[in-house]
């Protein structure tokens, strides 16, 4: 018959038992842009607790400092940004940030207006409002040539600048204004082009607001690291929960197409 000391201890040993199992998780502290990569990573938590990842996630605005962090080893790794803004990124600022995981999901870049329901319905002379990094501005000019609003010189071209247009018929103004800032000045410009996760989070959906909408893209999302950590265990736990069943389950049931899965 068990004494109510030996009850005691055993709940003690047990107890410690479990701070100890609780000690050995490696805590990964992640940035992210609040939707949908913030989102994502808080639902994927528990799993990777599970795995002995306590996951730390820090939401971010802009698109600079999650990089520079991760570069200067103040935070572990990031999840919001695609191929072509890193390579830009590493490039001008000299840093060498790596990809560490497959692509996990893309978010459709869309044309906005709370003027006009229709591109045809441009006045002559509009403003154009548009995001001021190089890729997302490349990524913005692309997607006006697509919808016919601009013809660039050449559309394989993945930065293309305002000195890359051939014909722009409305003389459209193009500004270039940070690209968090953009769904707050909607309404003072024609047409303003948001990257997803900004629309996202002013309660816009490219799927269902946009005047028109990417395609194709090659700007699908995934995580970045720093060539000393890309290959740790934890890392490797995070990009493989980012590509899991439970990930894309996410995705498609919390996003209904405002986010696709790239995998």
């Amino acid at each position: 018959m068990m004494t109510r000391l030996t009850k005691l201890a055993l709940a003690f040993s047990l107890a410690g038992f479990t701070f100890a199992a609780q000690a050995q998780n490696v805590k990964l502290t992640v940035a992210a842009s609040p939707v949908p990569h913030a989102e994502l990573l808080e639902a994927l938590k528990p799993t990777l607790a599970k795995q002995g990842v306590d996951l730390d996630v820090k939401v971010f605005n802009d698109y600079v400092l999650p990089n520079t962090q991760v570069q200067e080893k103040q935070l572990d790794a990031n999840f919001f940004q695609h191929i072509p803004y890193l390579d830009k990124f590493n490039k001008d600022r000299g840093t060498n940030l790596v990809v560490a995981s497959k692509p996990v999901h893309i978010e459709p870049f869309a044309a906005y207006s709370l003027k006009v329901k229709r591109v045809a319905e441009l006045k002559d002379g509009a403003t154009v409002a548009i995001p001021n990094d190089p890729t997302n501005a490349g990524r913005a000019l692309l997607l006006l040539d697509q919808g016919g609003v601009i013809k660039l010189k050449n559309r394989s071209n993945i930065y293309p600048t305002t000195k890359d247009i051939a014909a722009n018929p409305k003389h459209l103004k193009i500004k270039e204004l940070e690209a968090a800032t953009l769904p707050r000045v909607l309404n003072q410009v024609d047409l303003a082009l948001i990257n997803a996760n900004y629309a996202l989070e002013a309660k816009l959906n490219p799927k269902k607001d946009g005047l028109f909408t990417e395609t194709t893209s090659p700007y699908a999302n995934l995580l970045v690291a720093r060539p000393d950590n890309k290959d740790s265990a934890a890392v490797k736990k995070l990009a493989a929960a980012l590509n899991s069943p439970e990930a894309k389950r996410f995705i498609e049931s919390k996003y209904q197409g405002a986010v696709v899965p790239a995998f």
